[in-house]
Formats: structure tokens, C-alpha cells, sequence
């Protein structure tokens, strides 16, 4: 499973962001209407990811709890400013 609940909801979250500016361009009244329209254009297709995304963490979260899914944690293994990893050169 490459996608977990926290990066499924970190992608919501700047989804929700792109498309609250993306409201804002369409909104301006300075803009001209070809702005406009690709704004609008845009919009809908960032609605549409915002939908899909939506469905895999609700998708996702129902697994998890039925058990269907089993999440996997994983470690994370640092090896920089580790000097047991660090190779000794002689001068």
C-alpha cells in the first residue's frame, strides 16, 4: 500500500489550499476572462482530485478498522552524524 492515512490527509489538506486560491483567481475582478475561464477550468479538475482523495481515506480508514487492512510501521535508519557509520581514512 503506497498510501497511508496521514499523507492521503496531508494531500487533502494542499488540495483544500490550491483549491481555496484557485477561488480567489477566479474571484478578482481584475482579471481577464481568459484567466477566468482556465481558473474555473482548473477548479473543476481540482475538485475532482479533492473527490477522489476523499474516497481512497474514507476507503482506506473503513479497511483499517474492519481489519481488512493492516497498516505497517515503519523505522527510519539515519545514518549521517552517526560517526559508527562514518569510514576512517588514513592521512
Amino acid at each position: 500500500m503506497a498510501e497511508t492515512i496521514g499523507s492521503l490527509a496531508d494531500k487533502l489538506s494542499i488540495i483544500q489550499l490550491k483549491i481555496y486560491h484557485m477561488r480567489e483567481q477566479l474571484q478578482r475582478a481584475d482579471a481577464p476572462p481568459e484567466h477566468r475561464a482556465a481558473c474555473s477550468t482548473r477548479l473543476d479538475v481540482m475538485g475532482t482530485q479533492k473527490s477522489d482523495l476523499e474516497g481512497e481515506l474514507t476507503q482506506l480508514v473503513s479497511d483499517v478498522t474492519s481489519g481488512r487492512v493492516k497498516l505497517k510501521i515503519y523505522r527510519q535508519y539515519k545514518m549521517y552524524n552517526d560517526p559508527k557509520y562514518r569510514v576512517k581514512t588514513t592521512p
